[in-house]
């Protein structure tokens, strides 16, 4: 079974009430639709939460979900499948990932779940402690579980999968899944502190507040630089980042540029827009400029009637080559979600390329492994829209190149 990465257990028995926050963050997760990860922002901000306590609520959020068809499946195992409610089963599930999984001192990991549990205290007490003296065989049950069960996938995304890659890579992509994706940052080359290194991307053992706050670097998975890379944009030249935000890639764009010519970034939140501004201003961007604008709308906008040498165009996707980074995704994906988005995706790739300039090139890219949205998305579009060419793609599958999913494509026009 796979395990999350160590953490320290020292300080587990604060008297800030953690495992009660991760019970009311899932609760609230289960019954609506916002990311985990907001509601525990929330969480954090609205109790004042140390980093420590914050980071072992995540920790407690993202393993319970990360592990949610295993914990279920010890859970029938130790109550004989007995009907629960919903506040008792998350109250289970946290308590079973502590002991099992995170390794967090039994002692806290009991008393103080079932502290947090409400009327069912007697039922989670008693099930616990039943999961403590019988960790051993526990823990020898994934071996022979189904693959969905032991790497808590839901079947029908795996039979898909299995479907695409065969077993053995789906097999290596659901455990790739389960192992806590790695904080990774990339070193800013236009900072002036930072111009000389010879670093990328640099893994985090915790996250560099102060090199962040100074624009040293920004937190972003190597399989983004992927489309930046292969559009290559050249210094002096106009470019366009249709979807922008947050502004890594853009920030990319420019470091390639050597902060030379003109970036338009655009995105169609104003909010977005604030975040994306923020972000430049921080990573020693100066040759962008910020525009409001959906290119899913077929209306050519007035910044963009000279057209663009190269093209940036990062589509909303089903996220399917981030699981491991976003553990909500797996569990609030449905099988038409992969299709869902691809008219979307379709118009935006449509729009994008009639101000694309003559010889320049365009760059399709997503953070999914599908390829209804990916390739076969690009040869569709083409098929129907003379007087582009592809050129080439660029792709990472996350188990065999030890990076998130991503996909992205090059078209010139001819």
């Amino acid at each position: 079974m796979n395990q999350s990465r160590p953490k320290p257990t020292s300080a587990r028995q604060s008297a800030v009430p953690i495992r009660g926050m991760a019970l009311d963050v899932l609760g609230e997760w289960a019954a609506g639709d916002r990311f985990a990860a907001d509601l525990m922002d929330r969480m954090q901000r609205e109790n004042y939460l140390s980093q420590p306590d914050a980071a072992f609520l995540r920790d407690i959020v993202l393993t319970t979900l990360r592990n949610l068809s295993l914990l279920d499946h010890w859970i029938a195992v130790l109550t004989e499948d007995k009907h629960l409610d919903h506040r008792s089963r998350w109250g289970l599930r946290i308590g079973l990932c502590q002991i099992l999984i995170l390794k967090v001192s039994e002692h806290a990991a009991v008393n103080e779940t079932v502290a947090a549990t409400g009327r069912a205290r007697s039922l989670i007490n008693a099930v616990l402690r039943r999961a403590c003296r019988e960790t051993e065989s526990l823990l020898a049950m994934p071996a022979t579980l189904p693959l969905e069960t032991r790497t808590s996938h839901p079947k029908w995304l795996i039979q898909h999968w299995l479907g695409l890659h065969g077993e053995a890579k789906t097999t290596a992509l659901c455990e790739w899944n389960q192992i806590p994706a790695p904080m990774c940052a990339r070193v800013n080359h236009l900072h002036p502190e930072m111009a000389a290194s010879a670093d990328d991307f640099i893994v985090c053992e915790q996250l560099p507040r102060e090199e962040l706050s100074d624009g040293k670097v920004y937190m972003q998975d190597p399989s983004t630089a992927l489309a930046p890379r292969l559009l290559a944009p050249q210094p002096g030249e106009r470019v366009l980042d249709a979807c922008a935000a947050p502004g890594g890639k853009t920030a990319l764009l420019a470091q390639l540029m050597g902060n030379t010519g003109e970036i338009i970034a655009c995105d169609v939140s104003p909010a977005r827009l604030r975040r994306l501004e923020g972000n430049l201003r921080r990573l020693h961007v100066t040759n962008a400029q910020i525009e409001l604008h959906d290119w899913a709308d077929p209306q050519v906008p007035a910044f963009a009637e000279a057209g663009f040498d190269r093209i940036l165009l990062d589509v909303p996707c089903s996220n399917t080559g981030v699981m491991r980074r976003r553990v909500d995704v797996r569990w609030r994906l449905q099988p038409e979600d992969i299709t869902a988005q691809m008219e979307t995706q379709a118009q935006l790739l449509k729009n994008c390329l009639r101000v694309l300039k003559l010889g320049g090139t365009l760059v399709y890219s997503t953070c999914s492994i599908e390829p209804a949205e990916n390739e076969r998305l690009v040869e569709c579009v083409l098929e129907s829209t003379p007087g582009y060419e592809f050129v080439s793609t660029r792709r990472s599958f996350p188990p065999e190149d030890q990076m998130d999913g991503a996909f992205a494509a090059a078209i010139r026009r001819v």
